[in-house]
């Protein structure tokens, strides 16, 4: 068998990637039968959550909170354009996106299964009055990518928590 040198790197790549822990991204196990997230369904984060909870498979997507297991509640949402630096004649150079995203998961009975959590997501953008349109398609597309970043995180918080038991006080 005749290697080339393209499937020597190759072989030689995946053995890298393999060596220091990285995996594709892929379904995530959470730890509850049954979910119910209390969101809007036009909002675009429950809209994103709910298709990535039911491609896990794992987890059962309920419209009552009544029949699930544990409840997705969001706690808060904020979108905070900021000012970073100013040019000498006072115009905006830089600006950075904050995105904080709070949430909790309670039982059927109301009891913190997750304490309340705040997710924040920052980028940074230049700016400049000569590009005014370009800057606002740049800033509408970091929203987009930070929205799809908070449901990536979400999930990968929500296979992660050891859940609190609850306290037997009925």
């Amino acid at each position: 068998m005749r290697l080339t040198f393209r499937s020597t790197l190759m072989a030689v790549f995946v053995a890298a990637m393999a060596g220091c822990g990285f995996q594709l991204r892929g379904a995530y196990d959470l730890p509850y039968e049954s979910l119910y997230l209390s969101m809007p369904d036009y909002s675009l984060i429950g809209a994103g959550l709910k298709r990535a909870i039911r491609s896990s498979g794992s987890t059962r997507i309920v419209d009552n909170a009544k029949e699930a297991q544990a409840t997705f509640l969001p706690t808060g949402e904020t979108r905070l354009p900021l000012i970073l630096s100013l040019s000498s004649a006072g115009r905006v150079r830089e600006k950075r996106l904050s995105y904080r995203f709070g949430y909790r998961i309670v039982d059927s009975k109301g009891r913190d299964l997750v304490l309340p959590v705040t997710v924040e997501i920052n980028r940074d953008l230049t700016y400049a009055d000569s590009d005014v349109l370009a800057k606002t398609q740049e800033e509408a597309l970091l929203w987009q990518d930070m929205e799809k970043d908070l449901v990536q995180q979400l999930m990968r918080r929500l296979a992660a928590v050891k859940p609190i038991p609850p306290a037997n006080s009925e």
